[in-house]
């Protein structure tokens, strides 16, 4: 490759860490991420704003991305041929098993949310569409890890979210293993206390994962005595081969 902008990497590195948390971060804090000169990033920022990346907040000061970001975001989102062809089924699989259907891929490492339908009850729910979830420890990120080429479980230590996250190398590769044989994966408060969580592998016509579709839902419901209500996998299983083979029309 040929010389990058520097300005240009400079103005993506603010924008990953305003995604990177929910809150709004000054210059100081920015400067200090970034080892940047507070003047250098006055004037990145000043762009980002004009052009509507990134907002700046009145009363603070600080900023967060702006809603032209996200609204191109959300419009990569919308064209994406997976989370296209994936709408319909994730509603079904949603209203078939009343647990909350989630689609996601890998992306830089995590699994990205391209698609989330609430449970269908009249509970508080927040839409998770964008969102990253970390792939040893969800049942989509199993699914898409056992069926990466390119993936490694060696690395960087794994983060522990619960006292029962995978965070041994070796036990990941045995279950990522186990999925691979199975073909699903599941997940029981491994990520979150309370929560389990089912996943199943989308192809592509040449037979290749290229996403993963599950529910996520209340240990008490999904695994009341302890064990996976095995027709809770049946509706996710049905759901991935439906996607599977509209991609291959």
């Amino acid at each position: 490759m040929g010389e990058t902008i520097q300005s240009v990497e400079r103005a993506a590195a603010i924008l990953r860490l305003l995604a990177s948390g929910p809150r709004q971060l000054g210059v100081a804090e920015l400067a200090r991420a970034l080892g940047l000169p507070k003047g250098t990033l006055h004037g990145i920022l000043r762009t980002l704003v004009h052009v509507g990346f990134v907002e700046q907040d009145q009363a603070s000061g600080k900023y967060r991305l702006g809603a032209t970001l996200l609204h191109l975001g959300s419009s990569y989102l919308d064209v994406n041929e997976l989370r296209t062809r994936s709408i319909n089924w994730a509603d079904a699989l949603a209203g078939r098993s009343r647990e909350s259907a989630w689609i996601g891929t890998l992306h830089e490492g995590n699994v990205l949310v391209i698609h989330h339908v609430f449970r269908p009850d009249d509970s508080m729910q927040t839409l998770q569409v964008g969102t990253y979830l970390p792939p040893h420890a969800s049942a989509l990120g199993k699914v898409l890890l056992a069926h990466d080429p390119y993936g490694e479980t060696a690395g960087p230590p794994l983060e522990p979210f619960t006292k029962r996250t995978i965070v041994d190398p070796d036990v990941l590769e045995a279950e990522l293993d186990l999925v691979r044989t199975r073909g699903w994966a599941a997940e029981t408060e491994e990520l979150t206390e309370g929560e389990v969580a089912i996943a199943a592998p989308i192809k592509d016509p040449r037979g290749l994962v290229v996403g993963a579709i599950g529910i996520r839902g209340a240990v008490e419901r999904l695994a009341a005595d302890g064990a996976l209500h095995m027709e809770y996998v049946s509706y996710v299983r049905d759901a991935a081969r439906a996607i599977t083979r509209d991609l291959a029309r």
